[in-house]
């Protein structure tokens, strides 16, 4: 399980490499909502930017290959909406 802390560093990390920036400055909010699922919100250099599920989990693959040193590909993922946890990953 990847817990929301972690998806959200992962963010952090792929909108900083896609805009030439520091991780430490972008900003991220995850969400969901019933009609559209999954989605988070980053905020770089002043730009509100929407990400949906693919593009989070495009971040999340970028995450696991640099950070956990594992085949990003090898399992599917699975966004989940947990009471306690918040917004976890499941690799499948």
């Amino acid at each position: 399980m990847i817990e929301e802390q972690d998806i959200i560093n992962a963010i952090c990390l792929y909108q900083a490499r896609q805009h030439d920036t520091e991780p430490e400055t972008v900003e991220v909010e995850l969400c969901y909502e019933d009609d559209e699922g999954f989605f988070a919100e980053a905020y770089v250099d002043g730009s509100k930017l929407t990400m949906n599920t693919f593009d989070m989990t495009q971040a999340l693959r970028m995450w696991i290959e640099e950070q956990l040193h594992q085949d990003p590909y090898a399992a599917g993922i699975k966004l989940l909406l947990d009471d306690e946890r918040g917004i976890v990953a499941a690799l499948l």
